[in-house]
């Protein structure tokens, strides 16, 4: 299969919040690329830059389904972000039993806006 990848999606996150999005994967042709919990591992990244210091970076809650690929930023993780930055990231799957299938699905940058009061 010839993989459609990477797309891009541009995220505003409001510090605080739970914010959840869904990925299905395609092929070059438009058909749902088969991927499921057993054949293969996901992986959110966030980065305060493209190419940066693996202890800047975040991981995301990312959970493999049935041809779809689920995305967090949970409260835990949206605090350990700064209010006022843009970060970067992607979201990746790798074939458990092939380390070579690695595939970039998702790509973009996340804008944090602050909450106005630290109260519940």
């Amino acid at each position: 299969y010839v993989m459609a990848f990477p797309a891009t999606y541009n995220i505003n996150y409001f510090l605080g919040d739970l914010y959840q999005f869904g990925i299905v994967p395609k092929t070059a042709a438009g058909n749902v690329y088969g991927i499921t919990a057993a054949t293969y591992d996901g992986f959110f990244y966030i980065a305060p830059s493209r190419g940066g210091s693996a202890s800047a970076t975040v991981e995301g809650v990312v959970t493999v389904g049935t041809n779809l690929v689920t995305c967090s930023i949970t409260p835990a993780v949206g605090a350990l972000l700064t209010a006022g930055t843009t970060y970067y990231y992607d979201v990746r799957v790798k074939n458990k039993t092939d380390s070579s299938k690695v595939y970039t699905l998702l790509t973009g940058t996340i804008a944090i806006t602050n909450k106005v009061t630290n109260a519940p």
